[in-house]
């Protein structure tokens, strides 16, 4: 689905991400693990062409390198962001209806049919769909982004630090909605600093450190993986 070749991204000047390579297929879900200020973000948001970046992307056997933000959303790719980005003064329902705007644009008359779905991932967002985004707590934020980027129906997702500022319980619901993703065939792509965690609901993973892919393999002989283990799993918290 996604092939990314000799990828490199940069803030200004500076290189941040250097001769990346990764590739995730239909239906696969694939974390990037490292710690912080080793590009993970930032691999993410080149991806969604939100900064400039060198390189080829090619996406569903066709280059996206020159398509616009736009056109890439369009195409079926979905970032949740780490700050969430939701509209606070707007209510849990109508920023579900935003998130819908792709397929309404495509022509689905259906479209709001998607919301049901995210109800039932999300049952607490339900019980607070009237209620303002900026009034939720941060569990509810990340359920709420998440929900807001299934309402496309994309055809890839990626996931940049969900658990990032949550509580532990909350930390093992929102791997739990992760994992139903992942069993429903949502291709993801999942960038977390619970590296246990990631592991755990990944079929592949990548260590990105320094801007460049250290380690990569599949997720389950990576979480066996001696210096891993040391490095980033030894602390780590299972999410479910």
């Amino acid at each position: 689905m996604l092939e990314v070749k000799n990828f490199s991204a940069s803030y200004a000047k500076a290189e941040v991400l250097h001769g990346i390579s990764l590739k995730v297929d239909k239906g696969q879900v694939i974390s990037v693990i490292g710690p912080n200020g080793a590009g993970k973000s930032t691999l993410l948001n080149a991806v969604m062409g939100l900064m400039p970046s060198n390189g080829s992307i090619n996406y569903l056997g066709q280059s996206i390198c020159s398509t616009s933000l736009e056109d890439r959303v369009m195409q079926g790719i979905a970032l949740v962001p780490e700050k969430r980005e939701l509209f606070a003064t707007m209510s849990v329902q109508d920023n579900l209806e935003l998130g819908g705007f792709r397929q309404k644009k495509l022509g689905n008359k259906d479209w709001r049919e998607q919301m049901e779905n995210v109800y039932k991932l999300f049952p607490r967002l339900l019980e607070r769909r009237l209620q303002l985004a900026g009034t939720l707590s941060g569990g509810e934020r990340q359920m709420l982004a998440i929900g807001r980027s299934l309402m496309s129906s994309p055809e890839l997702l990626m996931l940049d630090e969900p658990s990032i500022g949550l509580a532990p319980l909350i930390v093992k619901e929102i791997f739990k909605i992760i994992k139903q993703l992942r069993d429903s065939g949502v291709t993801l792509i999942l960038v977390e600093q619970n590296a246990r965690a990631a592991l755990a609901v990944a079929d592949y993973g990548y260590v990105l450190e320094m801007g460049e892919i250290s380690v990569h393999g599949v997720a389950t002989d990576l979480a066996k993986d001696a210096r891993l283990i040391d490095t980033y799993l030894g602390a780590g918290i299972r999410a479910y």
